[in-house]
């Protein structure tokens, strides 16, 4: 069964302190995930003065990358649910003294995007969303024709015994992490309503990086 908002928030609140630290452990296992998130950024393919919306952006690991690619012209927008995660990424903002930065707290179902918008990107985080469709199908009709959404991910690996993805589970459930949540596939979402979507499986399957085009011709 997946987690109520209510759910998730409380976890994150609990968590906030320290969540830079623990995800970063994930390394010792093998799982790369400061590289990840460079190359989620990379696909968003962005350039100077762009604005990006980063969805579910947690205590702001995601904001010097993407500040980084859009440049002190652009416009950096981090979205998340918890005011406790918010508040290390506000911490994090006001000691580097970007001025190009805003955060939302916001429910990502109901959050309104900037336009115009020229990226859109979500990182462990989109899964853990009810309504993680209506997000996708909100970005790509604010996203401009031709600009792209990326998901950064955890999945079930294929070809892997159920025993090893019940553990994964159990591995990852002080994040939220549900069987339901991880049976979502944003992917297929993605596809719905992207073009040129591309997705590319990590960790041996257990992750994945995904991406897709606003279309350059609307209905």
């Amino acid at each position: 069964m997946g987690l109520s908002q209510e759910d998730v928030q409380q976890i994150y609140r609990r968590r906030a302190a320290l969540y830079d630290l623990t995800s970063n452990l994930y390394v010792l296992a093998g799982f790369r995930l400061p590289t990840y998130r460079r190359r989620a950024v990379e696909a968003l393919g962005l350039r100077r003065g762009d604005t990006v919306v980063d969805i579910g952006c947690g205590t702001g690991l995601n904001l010097p990358l993407l500040r980084r690619a859009v440049g002190p012209a652009g416009r950096v927008v981090g979205v998340d649910l918890t005011d406790r995660m918010l508040g290390r990424a506000r911490r994090r903002v006001r000691r580097h003294g970007w001025r190009n930065v805003e955060l939302v707290r916001c429910d990502a179902e109901g959050y309104r995007f900037p336009s115009p918008l020229q990226g859109v990107i979500s990182t462990l985080a989109i899964t853990l969303i009810p309504g993680y469709e209506r997000v996708i199908r909100n970005a790509a009709r604010a996203l401009e024709p031709g600009r792209r959404l990326v998901v950064l991910d955890l999945k079930r690996a294929p070809g892997w015994p159920e025993w090893t993805f019940r553990l994964g589970v159990w591995l990852t459930r002080g994040f939220g992490v549900t069987v339901e949540a991880a049976e979502r596939r944003p992917w297929e979402a993605m596809a719905a309503c992207l073009e040129n979507v591309r997705m590319e499986e990590l960790y041996g399957g257990w992750a994945y990086l995904c991406w897709g085009e606003a279309p350059r011709s609307r209905p």
